[in-house]
């Protein structure tokens, strides 16, 4: 057997990994897309680096665009065969599949306008809502905890991985030759002790690791400490300042967090009377899907439940349906609060707001998440007093901040504590992905005191054959 990395390979997004069988068959885990490299963005998602005619089956962790969001275009260029996911994981793929679509061909459409009038030719969009809509059929369910074999020496698992509703590790047992052999696919890892989802999963003792590293250097504030972070911006910002609290936001996972923070603030009764915003239409079809797996949740919002219904929404919440009430937020008096995706501030609604909010100092643009160093939200979180947008130079006057413990990526004590049930001795290799190699080279040190012997960190399009 073989390993082949596609994606997330000494960088953060781009999943895609490839399990090469000795018979030729190949496993396609993840098939993500580039999101916040730069120039080269569009050049790493144009080209798969393999042939995707060549792949046997794909199995997805979970649902988020630098995971799934290039598997319509996998589809179209000639990926025939099953898509594996955990239920909720197809609902909300479908869902952002669709957007991705959507963001696609509204941005070569409005490139398109000056690409003509220079005699340039016309760019086309990765694929469009159409392809989008078909790459559905691909979709086959599969249930926690449950082997399903694929074909004869061939089967998996999903086990929660607590990252986002239905996100999913994967553990495949191949055997070949009369040697059975588990590798296991971390996809990204939730933390420990989340507000709203079940701790990450423990699993049968692996041969070989794929694990993420987001955050493999770093740790993460506590959790409970995020409600009065939280308060203390709404206050500085709306009470103080009497300005707008802008917040990029991931439609799926990070959305709901918010929400569900500010409804704990309304319940203890802390919550500013000011009107907040969730300017995505995504964000509602994303948080209508998370309420339909309550099951999915931990033991504490099933407590919470009891008494509040829906802890998601709060008196004064007001979804933003259409683009034309997306843009009379410019023109709102007053302060208030805005929740919009994209998370990297790299596309979506809440650019347009930043672009519009972010050289007025009594605003502040509040980040939750990673981004990618190269993306609009890791350039202001860098400090960047001058930034580009829609073709514009604008000044940095906004405030700039950052609540890290709102992640839903494991911090690197979380991530040492997903592996806490294997013995390391007995992991033959280990390789890092979805991380920036800095990062990445802290970690491996880490686990190779904690016992890991054998951790290695893949560069883009590199095969490494499986040792025994």
């Amino acid at each position: 057997m073989k390993l082949s990395f596609h994606g997330a390979a000494r960088t953060v997004t781009g999943s895609k990994h490839i399990l090469h069988l000795n018979n030729g068959k190949k496993i396609l885990l993840d098939c993500g897309m580039f999101q916040g490299m730069g120039l080269d963005t569009d050049a790493f998602n144009s080209d798969f680096g393999f042939d995707p005619t060549a792949i046997t089956y794909m199995i997805l962790s979970h649902a988020h665009i630098d995971h799934s969001g290039l598997i319509p275009k996998l589809i179209k260029d000639g990926y025939g065969g099953k898509i594996y996911a955990t239920p909720a994981t197809i609902q909300l793929a479908n869902l952002l599949l669709e957007d991705s679509a959507a963001i696609q061909e509204s941005d070569v459409k409005y490139s398109n306008r000056s690409r003509v009038q220079k005699g340039l030719p016309m760019l086309k969009p990765l694929y469009t809502k159409e392809e989008a809509k078909a790459a559905a059929a691909h979709f086959e369910p599969v249930e926690y905890d449950t082997w399903f074999t694929i074909e004869k020496g061939i089967e998996f698992c999903f086990k929660d991985a607590g990252h986002i509703i239905g996100s999913a590790t994967v553990h495949l047992r191949i055997t070949e030759e009369g040697k059975t052999r588990q590798i296991s696919f971390s996809g990204d890892v939730g933390r420990y002790r989340d507000m709203i989802l079940k701790s990450p999963s423990e699993f049968s003792q692996a041969d070989y690791i794929i694990l993420e590293s987001t955050y493999g250097n770093r740790l993460h504030e506590d959790l409970e400490s995020s409600v009065d972070t939280f308060l203390k911006h709404l206050v500085h910002t709306c009470l103080e300042k009497k300005g707008k609290l802008i917040i990029p936001a991931f439609s799926v996972g990070r959305t709901q967090e918010i929400l569900f923070t500010l409804n704990q603030l309304e319940l203890e009764d802390r919550l500013p009377p000011l009107d907040y915003f969730v300017d995505s239409p995504l964000s509602r079809n994303a948080t209508r899907v998370v309420k339909s797996f309550p099951n999915y949740f931990n033991n504490r919002i099933q407590k919470i439940l009891l008494k509040d219904k829906d802890p998601f929404q709060f008196e004064r919440l007001k979804f933003v349906e259409t683009v034309e009430e997306s843009k009379m937020l410019n023109y709102y008096d007053g302060p208030c609060v805005i929740i919009s995706a994209s998370g990297m501030a790299e596309a979506g609604r809440v650019k347009h707001h930043i672009n519009n909010n972010i050289e007025n100092s009594r605003n502040t643009i509040l980040f939750t998440g990673y981004c990618e160093p190269h993306s609009l939200g890791g350039r202001l979180k860098r400090g960047e007093k001058e930034v580009g947008i829609f073709g514009q130079r604008r000044q940095v006057h906004a405030d700039i901040a950052e609540i890290a413990s709102l992640s839903a990526h494991g911090d690197y004590e979380d991530l040492c504590q997903f592996l806490a049930c294997q013995s390391p001795n007995l992991v033959r290799q280990l390789f890092l992905v979805h991380g920036e190699y800095s990062v990445q080279l802290d970690f491996r040190d880490r686990l190779i005191r904690k016992g890991f012997r054998h951790v290695e960190i893949p560069m883009r399009h590199t095969v490494h054959p499986l040792t025994d």
